[in-house]
């Protein structure tokens, strides 16, 4: 088969290699897209390093190609999707039912073979059946989705209660989107106007950004306090802009990081206890509910993940389609590993 291999930072090579088989309670997938998350943009800019050149990627949609020994109920040419991050059901995290932060967890795409290629061999679980109803679009962004549905749900605000949302990727969009069909009202700042004219079609209410930070914080703090703001939601990914939520988070509120800073960020301890503000972690899902309840939510026409996609690339340029994610132009790049393949349903 034919895949991308990242080499080093900053350069993928497309190159033959060996099909891979499934072993027992595997299934191998023939990939149609794949979605470029911000992960995989960190590894090719080398903000994250890798121990060996890999085949990176992970929001994997495609049609079940071949079964391993052991698995039942599945059949050739099935749509699926992918989910990426696998538990080992064992640890004490596992069993406590937080398998999201499972110490032992495999990864496609980063510390098993990624989804940037013609092919790749996943456990059964984690291939999930795409129901007809659900477009091919849709199907790719499933797993960001997820990703926005497990934040959401990680805050006791309700329908109904105001949110804001600081930074409007892929994910910020679409937890923007997911927040807004559930019935909350949704504060949005982003710098980039194309992705908040996106978030005011979907209904969000945009802030009006200030170049000096302390003019910004005194903005937020004035929209979010006047407005009883229940949760904030740091998607953004930087240290700045975590900084900026806990400075300006109002009293009993809730902080999520949703974004992976490695940078240090700084708030006010006496702010924080004195207030009630709750810092919450969220990192992608739960296995298996949350890909679960975002496929019933796309098959009833709740949402449509596939309306942040807003680039295309083949395969064989992928390193061109990577270096224009690392511009941050773009919500949502998708890679047509066998576009021909497509129903576009």
């Amino acid at each position: 088969m034919i895949g991308a291999l990242l080499v080093k930072p900053g350069e993928i090579v497309i190159m033959e290699t060996s099909l891979p088989e499934p072993g027992f309670g595997e299934v191998r997938i023939k990939l149609r897209q794949v979605g470029i998350c911000g992960s995989d943009i960190h590894f090719f800019n080398g903000h994250r390093l890798l121990d060996k050149p890999t085949i990176i990627g992970h929001e994997g949609f495609g049609i079940l190609d071949k079964a391993g020994d052991g698995v039942t109920g599945r059949y050739q040419g099935e749509r699926v999707v992918i989910e990426p991050n696998i538990p080992c059901g064992k640890c004490s995290f596992c069993l406590q039912g937080r398998n999201n932060i499972c110490e032992n967890k495999r990864v496609i795409g980063l510390n098993e073979p990624g989804c940037f290629a013609q092919y790749v061999v996943v456990p059964e679980p984690f291939a999930w059946k795409v129901p007809d109803e659900v477009s091919d679009e849709d199907a790719v962004t499933i797993e960001p989705m997820a990703v926005a549905y497990h934040a959401l749900f990680s805050t006791r605000a309700k329908p109904g209660d105001p949110l804001a949302i600081i930074g409007l990727g892929a994910i910020g969009l679409l937890l923007t989107n997911l927040a807004i069909k559930m019935g909350y009202k949704v504060f949005v700042t982003e710098v980039n106007q194309a992705r908040t004219a996106l978030a005011v079609k979907m209904g969000a209410i945009p802030t009006l950004l200030q170049s000096n930070l302390e003019l910004l914080a005194s903005e937020l703090t004035n929209i979010w306090r006047k407005n009883k703001v229940a949760a904030i939601f740091e998607c953004a990914g930087s240290n700045v802009t975590a900084s900026l939520a806990t400075a300006a988070a109002p009293r009993g509120s809730e902080i999520v990081l949703v974004g992976l800073s490695e940078k240090q960020a700084t708030f006010q301890p006496l702010k924080i206890a004195r207030e009630g503000i709750a810092v919450i972690p969220s990192i992608i899902y739960q296995h298996p509910f949350d890909f679960q309840r975002i496929i019933r939510l796309i098959e009833a026409n709740v949402v449509h993940p596939g309306l942040i996609i807003s680039g295309r690339y083949p395969l064989t340029k992928i390193q061109q389609a990577l270096e224009s994610a690392s511009a941050g132009t773009h919500s949502k790049i998708v890679i047509d590993i066998f576009p021909d393949q497509s129903s576009n349903r």
